[in-house]
């Protein structure tokens, strides 16, 4: 949250603005730092950049030669606003006054949640193999959630129009689509094989970049992938758990992301990222819904249901459903949030220790054997995946940079 102060008695000598120190009470205005949704199918990938758009606080002439050369870091946001017309300040609050806690609570809760529901959808899947119903009900419970934030005002809707929404259902649809493909590969392989193969997803990105919208990738980033592809291979021959249905359905998925994440860039809007994840949901369960009844609706009639209520109970069976859902769309959500608070490069390398988290906890709790080319495999994707994060980050820290200077 960005506040800045300006006076509002300016004079001007010689067309050149000069600020002049206030004499009545300072008045503050915040404005909102641009948004960013992360989203991620299970590993909290960008699903659309947003642009909050900036009132101008000020008519100045900023074609002025003189104007261009101040430094925007030349005018300090404020910690407080003034309490009366003396400038006594506010006191400042303790999480105000230690920020970094607030930050580790945000990097701690997006870890637990994400690990918490990898584990308990793979237990779901494990008596009850229905990857498209219960991707929808992951999406269900989100979309339930939002609508009772709305109706609390807890965060207030954010009217759409039919342009926006044209321009949404295409994010939606890679969404829901990489989605259920992951959920297919998560009931079909181990937790940490799929995983171990999303990681290739930064691959499928900077191809569609280059190929695709015809970027330029530097050479730096093709190298760091290298380990990636290598390490994805050496896991995938060796993998106890493999088969052809959880592989394919992990490439998939890649490819979803990747297409979700082009058509986010065509779909940049000013509307907040709770609203905008929150209308995205909506429109993703909708295509979510007629893959599901057609393809698992007749069997789970017939014995789906009853065998899982057979083995766990009515109450447990509703539990668990209720509570992945519920899991999923937080964990996305702090993802979100957490992306909010830190520079993307932090937040590159706590999406790769994220990862490292997922997959080691899940080898411990399901007890899954894994070959010794298989752990060296993984080991050297999550080097490449780690190398490939720093050295984007860097670069996009390096292109905000000049853009500001």
């Amino acid at each position: 949250m960005e506040s800045r102060v300006l006076s509002s008695g300016t004079t001007t000598i010689s067309g050149i603005p000069t600020l002049t120190k206030p004499t009545g009470r300072i008045n503050t205005v915040a404005v909102s730092s641009p948004a960013r949704l992360n989203l991620n199918n299970t590993n909290g990938a960008n699903l659309v950049w947003g642009r909050q758009l900036r009132p101008s606080l000020l008519n100045l002439d900023h074609s002025s030669p003189v104007l261009k050369t101040i430094k925007r870091d030349a005018i300090k946001p404020c910690s407080a606003t003034a309490s009366d017309s003396t400038g006594d300040a506010a006191p400042v609050g303790f999480l105000a006054k230690y920020p970094f806690l607030v930050t580790g609570f945000f990097f701690f809760m997006w870890y637990f949640l994400n690990v918490i529901f990898n584990i308990l959808n793979k237990k779901i899947y494990n008596y009850f193999p229905y990857p498209y119903f219960v991707s929808v009900i992951h999406l269900a419970v989100g979309v339930v959630y939002c609508l009772g934030s709305w109706t609390v005002g807890l965060p207030k809707r954010a009217p759409i129009d039919s342009n926006l929404l044209k321009l949404l259902i295409p994010v939606a649809f890679c969404h829901a689509l990489g989605h259920v493909t992951s959920n297919v590969s998560f009931a079909a392989v181990a937790v940490s094989f799929t995983h171990t193969i999303k990681a290739l997803e930064p691959f499928f990105n900077a191809a569609a970049s280059q190929f695709i919208l015809g970027q330029s990738i530097p050479i730096t980033l093709w190298l760091s992938l290298a380990p990636v592809v290598i390490g994805v291979s050496m896991a995938s021959l060796t993998e106890l758990s493999f088969n052809w249905v959880g592989f394919i359905s992990a490439m998939i998925s890649n490819i979803s992301f990747t297409y979700r994440s082009i058509y986010s860039k065509k779909a940049m809007t000013d509307m907040d990222s709770t609203n905008l994840y929150a209308y995205i949901s909506i429109i993703a369960l909708v295509f979510c819904l007629p893959p599901a009844i057609i393809l698992e609706g007749p069997q789970l009639l017939k014995h789906g249901f009853s065998d899982a209520i057979a083995k766990v109970g009515l109450t447990k069976f509703v539990s668990d459903l209720f509570w992945v859902g519920m899991f999923y769309h937080l964990y996305n959500q702090l993802a979100t949030n957490t992306l909010e608070r830190v520079a993307p490069l932090t937040h590159a390398v706590g999406n790769v220790l994220k990862r490292v988290f997922v997959i080691g906890f899940s080898i411990i709790v399901f007890g899954n054997k894994i070959s010794t080319q298989t752990a060296i495999g993984t080991s050297i994707a999550i080097a490449g995946v780690a190398l490939y994060s720093l050295i984007k980050a860097k670069i996009e820290e390096e292109k905000r940079g000049l853009k500001s200077a």
